[in-house]
């Protein structure tokens, strides 16, 4: 039914909606009222199939895929889609991995809406690296091991200042837990720079496909680590922990290497 012509319109608004590691079961309640309620959604390459079951029968679904190291959608296209379908009356929804807010691009986008006058609510989901620390049965903080968390990711911006693994892995050192996103291709340059730190049998998993049935993960010291990638065949997507959250793992690690794979 359409609005009396005196009825003002409703203002454009763009959903930014955390779809969690891949698990459709880890999705908001919030989460899936606002997938329910879209009429287009603009869906990251990383978000599982399983959660477009509560998009509505006939709801316009774009994917606008970006994955590390493989051909994406250009940044500035999605955004500029975003606005489009907001200001054409559309409810618009994006659905992206893990966080809008944890190296999701979210706060790119939400600059973007608001400069075109497009109100903006962001809805959290769960990011990949607490999964990743879920599905290998460990905490992210312990107060016999960590008292914090760095968030950090393996691939930075092209042009920007390198990152310094020397000075994370001091930082570390100092009883915190290192998760680091997009790594993978990395993990030789990570490896050298952590190593000048943090002692070589300091513990390091990689979790591959976090949450999701085809979840693999293997755990190894610091020092084997990129031997440990190449042996294993683990890559993206997949999240690197570091630090002694893992101690416990490594004990039981030749059992618990690949568990879900031999499931």
């Amino acid at each position: 039914m359409n609005p009396p012509p005196d009825a003002p319109s409703p203002r454009p608004r763009v959903t930014l909606v955390g779809a969690g590691p891949g698990d459709p079961e880890l999705l908001t309640l919030k989460a899936i009222r606002a997938i329910r309620a879209a009429t287009v959604l603009l869906v990251d390459d990383l978000v599982g199939r399983e959660v477009l079951r509560y998009a509505r029968r006939h709801a316009r679904i774009v994917d606008v895929g970006k994955r590390g190291g493989c051909r994406s959608t250009p940044q500035d296209f999605i955004e500029r889609l975003m606005a489009t379908e907001a200001l054409k009356g559309e409810r618009v929804v994006r659905l992206k991995g893990g966080d809008p807010g944890v190296f999701g691009r979210g706060g790119e986008e939400v600059e973007h809406l608001r400069t075109h006058g497009i109100e903006v609510e962001v809805i959290n989901g769960i990011t990949s690296g607490l999964a990743a620390a879920t599905g290998l049965g460990v905490p992210l903080t312990h107060r016999d091991h960590a008292h914090g968390v760095i968030l950090v990711t393996g691939h930075p911006r092209a042009g920007s200042t390198p990152l310094d693994w020397r000075r994370l892995a001091t930082t570390a050192a100092d009883g915190y837990t290192l998760v680091i996103y997009m790594g993978v291709a990395q993990a030789a340059q990570i490896q050298a720079g952590l190593l000048e730190g943090l002692p070589p049998d300091t513990p390091v998993a990689v979790v591959q496909h976090a949450s999701l049935p085809q979840q693999r993960h293997a755990v190894a010291p610091l020092a084997d680590l990129q031997a440990m990638l190449q042996r294993e065949g683990l890559g993206s997507p997949a999240v690197i922990i570091v630090g002694n959250v893992l101690r416990g793992l490594q004990a039981v690690q030749p059992a618990a290497r690949l568990s879900a794979a031999a499931a």
